[in-house]
Order: structure tokens, then C-alpha cells, then sequence
């Protein structure tokens, strides 16, 4: 995907793909033991476009910060076939690698997260690391905006503007809501772009379901600077007792429950699709 505009054909290869990961992510949630679908289901369309543009080149990091939100991640790898097996049929098993946040034992999957505000600090140490050993791999780090109120993440940022680490990109799933409930009424953010380009990066802000949005901004990265992405989204995309609801943060449900939503779902992709 190098052109600046993305084709009706990779437009709907995305959307497909979204789809079917956002599926899964309803299947996972009805096994023994859920899932924090809310942070999964508004992360999906971001995660399904940098695995699509940098997941296939072993020179490049795609990692996920948000680890509670690993249903999406490993839908989005067994979609893109780098998963062979169903993730929906494991998860949570006794045994099973597919846990509720990220296994590095998985293929796809270079760092285990889980304990917020890490992610961000690993995405920089190795970006550091392939330019000292003169390499051109990106390292992409999606994070959340809950996980903002996390001191590590600002550290890291320090370091990425101090040391000049350009080829990196972090993407903020901003879904205004965490476990507690909404941010705003929990730790209010004022002027986030502001606080980013303070630090000397590029910044965008932008509709986090667009797939046009999505790939204008990853086709306009700077050279010579990181660049963030404030990606608004919607929590629980796609069902509509979830959407923007702090209560779909996890959740167990039943078969029938998740068929009734998968429905749901379908219809939305129909719709996006047929326009």
C-alpha cells in the first residue's frame, strides 16, 4: 500500500478483514472466560490496517500497547493468516498460549503486554535499536487513551524526542472510555495534540473507522519525526448495546448472544461495503 490513495479493491479487502476480525472477537467473547471486548472491537480497524501495511515485512514492529484488548490482535492475525488456528476455539484454555493479553510465544506478536504503558517504551527501544545498527524497520505501537495516564508512557516520549527517534509511529486509540468509566470524568486530557507536538512530533487527529483517514496519515509520515495518530473511535464498535459504553470494557457472553450480535455486525459491513 505505497499509493496516497487507497483502491476501491484495498478499501474493501479492509473492510472484509475488519469484519472478520470483529467477528472473532464476538466468538471470543463467548468462551469460558470473555474477553474486554469494548477496547477490542474500537481498536480493530487500526490494528487491521498496520498489519496490512507493515505486519508482512520482518524488518518492521507492529506492537500492541492496550494488551488487554489481545482478542483483537490475535483476530486480526489469525484473519491475515498469520494465526493457523481459530483463536475463539483456545482461548483461555488451561494449556493454551492464547491468553487475555498478548503471548510472545505467538507468531505475529514480538513483545508480551499487558501491564500498560509499556508497550510504547519497548516500540522506542527497538526503533533505537535498528537505527544504531543502520536498518530502516518501523516500529508501530497502538496504545489507548486510558493507558496515557500511565507515567512510563510520558518517559518513553521523552526519550523518543530526545534521542530523535523518527521511525516510529504510536497511535492512540482514543475511545474516551477505560474500566472505571469515561476519562473524562476520571483524568480529562486538554489539548492532547498540543502535549505531542510539544515534544517535537508530527500529529494528526482523525475518524479511527475511516480506512481513507487511516492510510492518508501512515502515507504522510514525516522522515524526520515520529509520528502520532489520535485515532477517535468508537468503544464496542459495531453492537449496538456496547458503542460507547465504559460497561462493554469485558465481557462474557452466551452463543446466542454473540450470533445476535455477529448479525449485527454483518449489517454494518453490508452497508459499508454496498457504499
Amino acid at each position: 500500500m505505497t499509493n496516497k490513495q487507497l483502491s476501491v479493491t484495498q478499501q474493501r479487502k479492509l473492510l472484509l478483514d475488519s469484519f472478520k476480525i470483529r467477528e472473532e472477537i464476538i466468538d471470543i467473547a463467548a468462551t469460558l472466560t470473555g474477553c474486554h471486548i469494548g477496547g477490542s472491537l474500537s481498536i480493530t480497524d487500526l490494528l487491521n490496517y498496520s498489519l496490512e501495511l507493515y505486519g508482512n515485512n520482518p524488518l518492521n514492529e507492529v506492537i500492541l500497547s492496550k494488551g488487554h484488548a489481545a482478542a483483537a490482535l490475535y483476530a486480526a492475525l489469525f484473519t491475515k493468516g498469520i494465526l493457523k488456528e481459530k483463536p475463539s476455539l483456545s482461548y483461555g484454555i488451561k494449556g493454551s498460549l492464547l491468553l487475555g493479553h498478548p503471548n510472545n510465544e505467538l507468531p505475529g506478536i514480538p513483545y508480551s503486554t499487558g501491564s500498560l504503558g509499556h508497550g510504547i517504551g519497548y516500540g522506542a527501544g527497538w526503533a533505537l535499536g535498528q537505527r544504531v545498527k543502520q536498518k530502516e524497520g518501523i516500529a508501530v505501537v497502538l496504545g489507548g487513551d486510558g493507558e496515557l495516564q500511565e507515567g512510563s508512557v510520558w518517559e518513553a516520549l521523552q526519550v523518543i524526542s530526545s534521542k530523535q527517534i523518527h521511525n516510529l509511529i504510536y497511535i492512540i486509540d482514543r475511545n474516551q472510555a477505560q474500566n472505571d468509566g469515561f476519562l473524562d470524568n476520571i483524568s480529562e486530557y486538554y489539548d492532547l495534540s498540543a502535549r505531542f507536538k510539544s515534544f517535537g512530533f508530527q500529529v494528526v487527529e482523525f475518524d479511527g473507522h475511516n480506512f481513507n483517514n487511516i492510510h492518508s496519515a501512515f502515507q504522510n509520515k514525516s522522515a524526520n519525526k515520529a509520528l502520532v495518530i489520535i485515532a477517535d473511535t468508537v468503544k464496542g464498535k459495531g453492537i449496538r448495546l456496547m458503542e460507547g459504553n465504559p460497561k462493554s470494557h469485558y465481557a462474557k457472553i452466551s452463543v446466542s448472544q454473540a450470533d445476535e450480535w455477529k448479525k449485527q455486525i454483518k449489517y454494518q459491513y453490508e452497508k459499508n461495503y454496498l457504499n
